[in-house]
């Protein structure tokens, strides 16, 4: 019986070797494929994709900081009629974008439409004597507005025809919108559905009050309509509004300017309309 114990002994001895050389065999079988032909073995890591560089976002800068104002004249003169026409135009220089030229051609074709509508006149009165002026036709203007994207320009056109006892003057205005390309209407400054005439005729009245050009405010040339209120520009300092000759006052006291500031019109002006930059 004690030799049976001790040869099972034995046995079970010689397996726990036998399977102890293969599991170190195998840790190195392991080891080594894991290894490969570096000798080393590394821990494998996640991709990490591409990062796309772009260059940085420019936003481009305000059109009318890329143009200036300038004047374009012309001159013409005709004996049959007997007339001289001298005219400066306003024009933007320094870019070809569609907003630029579309009020370039407008300020030609007022140009135009003034004095076709003068020649047309001239063509009708009779020869002035030897020695006497014909007709003529004087077109300037001024920009009012200050430096930004609004673009208010006020034309002041003399016109004498032959024969007639003094010349007359009258103007006309444009407030252009140039990043909208397009004109602005007065009502485009205020809050919709405001009576806005009412407080700038207001103003506008009892300044007229104060001059000495027998100013009558019965004669309807300064009540709250759109026609008493077409001439108009926007300036640093107000709303400029213009009446023409005997509008409202004799000719004699000439064309009356009236500056409405800013501070009269705050009921009704639109705080995020065209005049935003210019509002106190």
């Amino acid at each position: 019986m004690v030799q049976i114990f001790n040869g099972g002994k034995e046995n079970m001895r010689s397996k726990s070797h036998n399977l102890l050389i293969g599991l170190v065999t195998g840790a190195l079988l392991a080891a080594t494929l894991a290894c490969g032909t570096g000798g080393v073995a590394s821990t494998p890591t996640a991709a990490i994709p591409p990062t796309d560089t772009f260059a940085p976002s420019q936003t481009p800068p305000p059109l009318f900081q890329s143009v200036t104002l300038t004047s374009v004249p012309a001159q013409e003169t005709s004996t049959t009629p007997e007339y001289t026409v001298t005219a400066q135009t306003p024009a933007l220089q320094g870019s070809d974008d569609p907003r630029v030229l579309l009020f370039n051609n407008e300020m030609a074709q007022i140009t135009q439409q003034e004095i076709a509508s003068f020649k047309d006149d001239a063509r009708m009165v009779q020869a002035p004597p030897p020695g006497t002026p014909g007709s003529t036709y004087d077109q300037s203007f001024e920009l009012l507005s200050p430096p930004g994207n609004l673009i208010s320009v006020k034309f002041s056109i003399m016109i004498y025809m032959a024969r007639a006892a003094h010349p007359g003057t009258h103007s006309r205005t444009v407030t252009y919108d140039l990043q909208a390309g397009r004109d602005l209407a007065l009502g485009d400054l205020f809050l919709p559905n405001s009576d806005y005439l009412d407080p700038i005729a207001a103003y506008c009245v009892a300044e007229l009050q104060e001059r000495p050009i027998g100013f009558d405010p019965s004669m309807g040339g300064a009540q709250p309509t759109s026609s008493n209120y077409g001439n108009w520009n926007v300036s640093q300092d107000g709303l400029v509004i213009t009446f023409d000759e005997y509008q409202v006052a004799p000719y004699s006291s000439g064309p009356q300017v009236v500056v409405v500031p800013y501070s009269a019109l705050t009921a009704v002006l639109d705080p995020n309309g065209p005049l935003a930059p210019l509002l106190p």
